[in-house]
């Protein structure tokens, strides 16, 4: 079954918080929902799980029973050890006994957690608690599993792993949304919604949102244009229009995905710009 949020529209008081925003997920793949702070990620994900009520669209996904969600947050209570954090969530989603505890030592055996099951969770590292926050979102073995920023300021080795719990869940056949501020982690997802201001900036896979960007981008020690462009390392990418002739010094790069989404970003700035 494909889970959705059509056309979804947000507001918080004065707040265009997404603006006819869409998203698709298919069972058995990955879609990254990418965007700086205030892009709309999360407001999107919480619309999803039904925990935001929308002014226009639709959403279409399974009972709160049936999803998965990690919220931003560590996930898990931290006065609880491990196995209670999972024992607990269990309960909630009616199981108990062999059921619960085989399925229980699974995940955390998959997670790298077994050894710790009897620590507190306020005594793991900030990449374990996030893997037991991952590990409890599983438990129930839900067919949606929505994850908002599950590897945001988790150390990279543990950032690896979650990236293998979650390409397991959808190999498993779960549909997983995650959020993600790493464009390298968005790069291995099957599907990309990239978000700016509440707005869809482009979407499809990593291709189609790299073919998406209709200009330039020129590799330069010294910009002509400031306000369109930005440091890469010691020197600057810099977006030119697709007819442009680029200065002299100037070298044209084949664009990544950071280079399109914040050349994107930037286009869109400018629209609005004009429009008021």
């Amino acid at each position: 079954m494909t889970y959705a949020v059509q056309s979804a529209t947000v507001r918080f008081g004065d707040t265009l918080a997404l603006d006819d925003v869409t998203l698709v997920v298919e069972p058995g793949s990955v879609v990254a929902v990418v965007g700086g702070d205030g892009a709309g990620k999360t407001t999107l994900l919480r619309s999803l799980v039904g925990k935001v009520p929308l002014e226009r669209g639709e959403v279409d996904a399974p009972s709160p029973r049936s999803i998965g969600y990690l919220t931003a947050t560590a996930g898990s209570w931290p006065s609880l050890t491990v196995a209670q954090n999972m024992d607990f969530v269990g309960g909630i989603y009616g199981l108990s006994g062999k059921t619960l505890s085989s399925r229980r030592n699974e995940l955390l055996d998959r997670a790298s957690l077994l050894d710790v099951v009897d620590r507190l969770a306020s005594q793991l590292s900030g990449g374990m608690r996030r893997k037991l926050g991952f590990s409890m979102a599983m438990l129930h073995d839900p067919p949606l599993l929505v994850l908002d920023e599950p590897s945001t300021g988790v150390d990279p080795v543990s950032r690896v792993d979650l990236w293998r719990l979650v390409s397991e869940a959808a190999a498993a056949g779960a549909a997983v949304v995650m959020s993600t501020t790493y464009l390298d982690e968005a790069e291995r997802a099957a599907n990309l919604l990239v978000l700016d201001g509440g707005r869809t900036l482009a979407s499809g896979t990593l291709q189609e949102v790299l073919d998406s960007f209709d200009g330039i981008i020129a590799r330069t020690a010294t910009p002509q244009r400031r306000a369109w462009a930005w440091r890469r390392g010691r020197l600057y990418h810099e977006c030119w229009p697709a007819s442009a002739a680029l200065p002299v010094d100037d070298t044209a790069v084949i664009p990544d995905l950071e280079d399109v989404v914040i050349a994107l970003s930037l286009q869109q700035g400018h629209d609005r710009e004009l429009a008021s």
